[in-house]
């Protein structure tokens, strides 16, 4: 299964931006494994970063398997519900994180296109 690189973007509310890295830095780990209705492995989180500015902050994941599945996955885990519920009260744009639904719809609109990756080795 190829990986492929996604971008959220979380607009902030201002003065936010310090209390949003602590967020990030403490937020646990979710599950990695991406399993199917059916119980089959469908995908993989491989890695995440996030970089917090003025006023945005930008999550940058790697992942194995559709996006769609990807945020399913994401909004039911404790962790992740716990890190949004925190989160929500420093956005500048509200955003629902409690349903499956939500999560894509928010990955939808927050989402950024990969457009250019270049490693040394390759």
């Amino acid at each position: 299964m190829a990986s492929s690189w996604h971008a959220l973007h979380y607009p902030l509310k201002a003065r936010s931006e310090e209390k949003v890295k602590e967020l990030f830095r403490m937020s646990g780990r979710p599950q990695f494994q991406i399993y199917g209705d059916d119980g089959r492995l469908v995908g993989r989180l491989l890695s995440t970063m996030a970089f917090v500015g003025r006023e945005m902050a930008v999550r940058v994941i790697e992942v194995e398997g559709p996006l769609g599945l990807v945020a399913t996955h994401i909004s039911r885990q404790d962790t992740i519900r716990e890190f949004e519920q925190e989160l929500q009260e420093h956005l500048a744009v509200p955003r629902d994180m409690t349903t499956p639904q939500g999560a894509r719809d928010f990955f939808r609109s927050a989402s950024m296109e990969c457009v250019l990756t270049r490693r040394h080795d390759r």
